[in-house]
């Protein structure tokens, strides 16, 4: 399973990159939601980790052109930021994301929403 990650912030970016590779996902890591776009566009993913606030495209306008898109409509995406306001996160589910979780985190439950997500994709 391939992981497309959008964060700016390169110790999270980082972070978040070793923890799903080091939890055996393949992960694609990108400073802003234009230059993800950009990737999964040409080389696809089959999941995406979003931070909310990036310079350029931030993780809504992303997550509302991967739904918009019929290659990625389905993508299980989780929103990983540090808007932990309801409104933020209710904004996202609305947008389309499929889990939310704030930073920081436990690295474990990044790894475990990822698998609930992976299995979304199985069907298991």
């Amino acid at each position: 399973m391939k992981i497309l990650i959008a964060d700016d912030d390169l110790l999270f970016r980082t972070l978040v990159s070793e923890v799903l590779t080091d939890a055996g996902y393949e992960v694609s890591a990108h400073e802003n939601g234009a230059l993800a776009w950009e990737s999964l566009q040409a080389e696809g993913a089959d999941m995406a980790v979003l931070d909310v606030n990036m310079p350029e495209m931030d993780g809504i306008e992303l997550l509302r052109h991967i739904r918009a898109d019929d290659r990625f409509k389905a993508m299980p995406v989780l929103m990983l930021t540090i808007r932990s306001m309801v409104d933020d996160q209710v904004e996202s589910y609305n947008d389309g994301a499929d889990d939310y979780l704030t930073k920081p985190f436990a690295n474990e439950v990044l790894v475990a929403r990822m698998n609930v997500l992976e299995r979304r994709i199985l069907g298991n």
